[in-house]
């Protein structure tokens, strides 16, 4: 009524500005700037009588209509699975047993027993070093033993029996000593000469030939290495030192080999590197085979964390607000049945895994998640679920 009331107050003015209503055309030729202001505000009025009317026809097929134009969406149900997350790093392969030996005597490389490729012995003679005569000096000192040790126990009867001075006795017996101590002397002496095998294992290198003159400490002999006991050598961030300890589990891979193998850390260091802020672990490496070679590359798949009862979910369903919040839309059953309606849930998120993402706080087992179109729903929006997965 009122509008009606305004409208016809402004025809009234209309037309005693010109007379009888005229054209828009009319008045904007006419240039009455009164006539003009009359004429916008009818046309508002009328723009907005239309609009309430057109909203009140909208309003009357959205009850009768009983198919409802809603966004199509796919959605899919919250699981709770186990979940483990791993640390890969890249390692190399090591041994404690690959070692080059070095003479402890300094003299011509006399023999060398062995070759490349040969298994050996732990004590095993590898080579020979010239003794310089040695050998009969230590002849001759055992000759002197033999002969202080005859006399020692002629002595020592003699003393027994309370014949001789004790002096004798004495004198019989220091010198009996100091030639034992003088043979061992010269027996630790001579066994410098020989190189022996110190562990079990297979010459790799023979690094000096036979006839060459070998320095003590300084001349590269032999490498011998021992592949049963094989490790890889990592570093690894600071921030795992809480979660990785002796006894976890990894998952090795050797891109040269092509080949995978599953075992467990054996040792962590308990020094932070403070160049790089790193610390070193230790992975046993079974080798039967003997096909992994020290320095071999290998990458290390180490398990971190673990929880038995996560839920994961695509990290495309995932949306930012302004203020750095995570969230995602679930639906749930309309008050009327009609349908089902999206939520918006801020939700706090954990380790991922590829294109998963662990949720901590926000959602519980059976959710139904939106999955495919829900970058187009708005909070409180109906909408038709075209898929439902149980799981991801």
């Amino acid at each position: 009524m009122r509008n009606a009331f305004l409208l016809y107050t402004i025809t009234f003015l209309l037309a005693s500005c010109g007379g009888d209503k005229k054209s828009t055309e009319a008045i904007i030729e006419s240039g009455n700037l009164e006539a003009l202001r009359a004429k916008r505000a009818e046309i508002v009025l009328q723009q907005k009588a239309i609009s309430e009317e057109l909203q009140s026809v909208d309003a009357a097929i959205s009850k009768l209509d009983t198919v409802k134009k809603m966004p199509l969406v796919t959605a899919f149900k919250a699981e709770k699975v186990p979940f483990e997350h791993f640390l890969e790093i890249q390692g190399d392969v090591a041994t404690k047993k690959n070692v080059v030996l070095y003479p402890e005597f300094s003299g011509m490389l006399t023999r060398v027993y062995v070759k490349e490729g040969q298994k050996v012995s732990q004590g095993q003679v590898l080579a020979k070093i010239d003794d310089g005569g040695m050998s009969q000096q230590l002849s001759q000192m055992e000759i002197q033993a033999a002969l202080a040790k005859t006399t020692f126990e002629r002595q020592e009867r003699l003393w027994n029996q309370k014949i001789g001075s004790e002096i004798q006795y004495l004198q019989a017996k220091a010198n009996y000593e100091a030639q034992q101590d003088a043979v061992a002397q010269m027996k630790a002496q001579l066994s410098k000469t020989t190189i022996r095998a110190p562990f079990s294992g297979i010459v790799d290198d023979v690094m000096t030939e036979q006839g060459t003159v070998v320095s003590a400490g300084i001349s590269q002999v032999i490498r011998l290495v021992n592949l049963g006991d094989m490790y890889i050598e990592a570093s690894i961030p600071e921030s795992y030192l809480g979660s990785i300890t002796e006894g976890t589990k990894v998952a090795v891979f050797f891109p040269i080999l092509g080949s995978t193998l599953e075992t467990k850390v054996r040792q962590v260091g308990n020094y932070i590197h403070p160049d790089n802020r790193t610390f070193k672990i230790e992975v046993s490496v079974p080798n039967s085979n003997q096909s992994i070679k020290p320095n071999l590359t290998a990458q290390l798949k180490i398990n971190d964390y673990t929880n038995p009862h996560a839920i994961l979910i695509p990290q495309s369903v995932l949306s930012e607000n302004a203020v750095g919040e995570q969230y995602l839309y679930i639906t749930r059953k309309a008050a009327d049945s009609s349908g089902h309606k999206a939520e918006r849930v801020i939700v706090t998120t954990g380790r991922t895994d590829g294109d998963f993402v662990e949720i901590l706080e926000g959602i519980k087992d059976g959710d139904t998640i939106i999955k495919e179109g829900a970058r187009s729903v708005k909070e409180g929006q109906l909408v038709d679920i075209l898929k439902l997965e149980e799981h991801e």
